[in-house]
Formats: C-alpha cells, sequence, structure tokens
C-alpha cells in the first residue's frame, strides 16, 4: 500500500518570509499527521531558506509517523541527520545553490561517494533511499551502493502526463519493475499532483511512498489543508 508523506517545505518559507512562527511549521506537520498523512518530509538546505535544522530538531520527538529528511550530503547535512536519526534519509545531488531539485544521482560515476555515504547512514539504522531518474541502469547502481530505496524523479512524467500518459508512464514502468527486481523499495517524488498522482499509482501499484510538497500546498490554499491531505490519500489508496 503506498503511503503519502507530505513536505513542509513551502509551509516554512511562507514563514520565513516575515520572519516569526506564522504559519507554525511544527503544528502544520502534526496537523498533517492528524488529517491522515502517513509520514512528513524535509529537505533543510544550508542556507536555511525555507525548512531551518532548528526545525529538524524540533520536529523529531513530536512526529507519530514516518520521518523522511531529504538532502544533499555534505558534512553539515550528515551530521543533523545522524543526530536525529530519522527513519529514512533521501539523498539527493543538489549543489548548495539550486532552486529545487531537478535530477537524479549519477550512480554509476558517484558510486564510492554513495557506497560511504550510505553505510555511514545504514549504520545507525537509518534507511537510505537515493533520488534517481527512470533509468535502470542508474537503478541497478543504487543497488550496488547499498540503498535500500529509491526514488524516482517525476518531473519528466509530470511535464509529459497531459499531452500522453501512457508514453509518460512507460520508462518509469520500466525503471520501477528494474527496483522490484532488485528488491529495492520504490519512493516516487517532483511535481507530483493531483492530477497525475492517480494514474501513476495505478500503473506502479507497489510504490512505497510518494512525497508531495509544492502541489500539495498550493491546493490546500483552496480546498484547506484537511480536504487536500485526504484527497491525495485518496488516490494513493485506489489500488
Amino acid at each position: 500500500m503506498t503511503r503519502l508523506s507530505v513536505n513542509i517545505n513551502k509551509v516554512a518559507t511562507l514563514r520565513n518570509a516575515r520572519g516569526g512562527n506564522v504559519p507554525n511549521v511544527l503544528q502544520v506537520a502534526l496537523d498533517c499527521e492528524r488529517f491522515g498523512a502517513d509520514g512528513i518530509t524535509v529537505h533543510p538546505r544550508p542556507d536555511e531558506r525555507h525548512i531551518r535544522y532548528s526545525d529538524v530538531r524540533e520536529l523529531r520527538p513530536l512526529l507519530r509517523t514516518e520521518f523522511n529528511i531529504e538532502g544533499y550530503p555534505c558534512e553539515s547535512f550528515i551530521d543533523l541527520v545522524l543526530e536525529v536519526c530519522p527513519d529514512q534519509v533521501t539523498l539527493v545531488p543538489d549543489p548548495p545553490g539550486v532552486l529545487t531539485s531537478n535530477a537524479g544521482w549519477d550512480t554509476v560515476t558517484h558510486q564510492d561517494f554513495l557506497r560511504e555515504v550510505i553505510g555511514t547512514f545504514k549504520a545507525k539504522g537509518i534507511r537510505v533511499s537515493l533520488f534517481v531518474e527512470a533509468d535502470p541502469v542508474m537503478v541497478e547502481h543504487a543497488a550496488k551502493a547499498g540503498a535500500d530505496r529509491v526514488e524516482l524523479y517525476t518531473e519528466p512524467y509530470a511535464n509529459e502526463y497531459p499531452a500522453n500518459p501512457a508514453e509518460a508512464i512507460r520508462p518509469f514502468v520500466a525503471a520501477a519493475e528494474k527496483a522490484k527486481e532488485l528488491g529495492l523499495g520504490l519512493n516516487a517524488g517532483h511535481d507530483l499532483s493531483l492530477e497525475n498522482l492517480g494514474y501513476l499509482c495505478q500503473e506502479i501499484p507497489f510504490l512505497d511512498e510518494v512525497s508531495i510538497g509544492h502541489a500539495l500546498i498550493a491546493d490546500a490554499l483552496y480546498l484547506g489543508l484537511e480536504e487536500t491531505i485526504h484527497r491525495y490519500h485518496s488516490l494513493v489508496q485506489q489500488n
């Protein structure tokens, strides 16, 4: 059964725009859980332009669902994750100044680096997922690096979906089947929405988790947070 993890970065972006504590990021995370989210995702960056390292520390003892921290494994990020010990860490290849995640790992080129970092986290009992593009070769080398899961980078799927859903999903099904064959868990995220999420889950029914932030928070402006989470959750539960 696919789980819905809500990324609350955009809530922190809104808070940081004015300073203070409105909206209250911690309370929103707890409300997401109360409204049915299966997990909470945060992506702290070194400049703390949205989620702050202090948010991550404060969230850990409060959450009752799965806590997923994603980010580039720089020294400060690694130290934070080892201190907090979330349920899952998702490693992304973002350089420090990038606006948002826009590519998956080249797991061939960075094999040695990823194996070392993954080993560090797994030694602390933290499940490790690698953010990869829909390429069976990248999935295969994620497994060789020791990852527990891969997260498929779904922006290309979301971009192509309106014009041709069947063609949009094709490479993702192939990558997903490779992950399944190798015994890897399977997550997905980036630009998933109420429009395209249902078809993704229908065509890849063995997805473990989807992580959704931007579209979900945008929808909540019109629908309200509780109704929005219910709608997204119903799509991941339809199978």
